[in-house]
């Protein structure tokens, strides 16, 4: 299995259903920002909506930070607008939905599944260079945390721009950094 941490966002070309209207998505579309993939299995779903309703709940945090979030699954986007017309969860939602029905994206990022035809719940986060920075995959039967993936967006984007630092564990924006160097061996 190969690494995916650094390798570069691949092409993709998919249909998203946002602010109420069919648009077509491309990694073009991405390039210069930050972006977060937030895979998960299905619409319809059980833990999928209570996860995206958590992500909408931070997204204008996100955007202030100049990342644009992308929520995947292997529905059409179809099918993301009648979820989105039905569920008061997925009302909330204001960031772009992408369908990826032929599972390029989910095979990509490596969460497909595929004899389920559906992806694992993947969380990438790209840099502005198009780089994958950020990867995390788990089982379907656990939701993940937004309050935790911002901290770590907060984090790379820190250490983006502070070369030679880095965040210790359970670190926050303000808070002290380390720079690895001899004198920090054997003392932490």
């Amino acid at each position: 299995m190969e690494p995916i941490i650094n390798q570069q966002l691949p092409e993709f070309k998919v249909q998203a259903y946002h602010d109420g209207k069919f648009v077509t998505v491309t990694n073009k579309d991405v390039e210069g920002k930050w972006a977060i993939f937030f895979f998960y299995p299905a619409d319809f779903t059980f833990v999928c909506p209570t996860e995206l309703e958590d992500l909408a709940s931070k997204y204008d945090q996100f955007k202030k930070m100049g990342v644009e979030v992308y929520s995947v699954s292997t529905d059409s986007h179809f099918v993301h607008k009648a979820w989105h017309d039905t569920s008061d969860r997925i009302k909330k939602i204001t960031y772009p939905m992408l369908a990826d029905p032929t599972g390029l994206l989910a095979r990509a990022f490596g969460v497909m599944i595929e004899e389920d035809g559906m992806a694992y719940r993947g969380t990438f986060v790209v840099n502005p260079e198009g780089k994958i920075k950020i990867a995390e995959i788990q089982d379907n039967n656990i939701g993940r945390n937004a309050d935790e993936l911002l901290r770590k967006v907060e984090a790379a984007q820190f250490v983006a721009s502070h070369p030679g630092d880095v965040c210790p564990a359970k670190w926050k924006q303000g808070a002290e950094t380390l720079k690895p160097s001899i004198d920090l061996v054997g003392k932490l």
